[in-house]
């Protein structure tokens, strides 16, 4: 027996939505997002116009729970002492090296919230090859390599930033450094973290709306990836700020810098309270 006709959406490389008729009659939808967040797939009955949602096992949904929380919390506490980070510096409160403690340990929650992200994508439920309005289990991975996969790009890509604007936040212990130093080792990684977060967010939005431009104001995803970007944008905006001048030894601009990453940090903090509803 041959495969069912399927019909698929995406971007270049991509795919992103499946659409495919039933044996039985009607068809199953699949979307990326859908299914590696809800644990969900969209049937259409025959001759019906509603679709109804099929999940996936309540192994993969509770999996899919566990990791959804912890990597929430994680941006959320994450996010939460970014913010005090630079609340401390637009203030005067603390020394250099209690400032950098404190965006270090913020720093951990988003290594830890990026890496369970990528756990999340990895660990997602497939559609069902065979053409069945199904969901299928795999076993648990630790680890994969799908770059040809949106969903696993953007979440690699977002995890590869966290682990730069590391990094970035290890060097800032670092005392009697140069101005050229300081820009290199600190700068730097800074500038490469947030164009990681950018391009991140940018696949958040190829996944979410098929590679279309698209605003959906009633879709929990949506605002999800549009608060996190605009928290990527605001985190770009205080790292070009915070450039050290070879000239005077100053920043750009220190007030920007820090208001950049407050307000870029408390995006990503409710990203994450948002995130926890998006759940099976």
């Amino acid at each position: 027996m041959g495969q069912p006709e399927q019909r698929a959406e995406g971007a270049g490389p991509f795919v992103t939505k499946v659409t495919w008729p039933l044996p039985g009659g009607g068809e199953a939808v699949w979307e990326s997002r859908t299914a590696r967040r809800r644990g969900a797939l969209a049937v259409r009955p025959p001759g019906g116009t509603e679709s109804r949602r099929t999940r996936a096992d309540a192994d993969a949904l509770g999996r899919l729970r566990r990791l959804n929380v912890i990597a929430a919390v994680a941006f959320v506490v994450g996010g939460g002492l970014f913010a005090a980070g630079a609340g401390f510096a637009l203030y005067g409160s603390g020394d250099a090296t209690e400032l950098a403690s404190i965006y270090f340990a913020g720093g951990l929650f988003f290594n830890t919230g990026g890496y369970v992200s990528l756990l999340q994508v990895i660990n997602a439920p497939r559609h069902d090859t065979t053409g069945a309005g199904r969901l299928a289990t795999r076993r648990w991975r630790w680890w994969s390599y799908e770059p040809m996969r949106v969903d696993w790009l953007g979440a690699f890509v977002l995890f590869l930033g966290t682990l730069v604007f590391a990094v970035n936040l290890l060097d800032s212990f670092l005392q009697g450094l140069s101005v050229q130093q300081v820009n290199r080792l600190i700068w730097v990684p800074d500038v490469i973290g947030c164009v990681l977060f950018l391009v991140s967010g940018h696949l958040g939005f190829v996944e979410l709306c098929h590679g279309r431009p698209c605003v959906h104001p009633h879709s929990l995803g949506w605002w999800i990836v549009a608060v996190n970007q605009l928290g990527s944008v605001l985190f770009m905006v205080s790292a070009l700020a915070a450039y050290t001048r070879p000239a005077t030894g100053s920043l750009v601009n220190a007030d920007i810098a820090n208001w950049g990453t407050l307000t870029g940090a408390l995006c990503f903090s409710l990203a994450g309270v948002l995130q926890l509803y998006e759940h099976p």
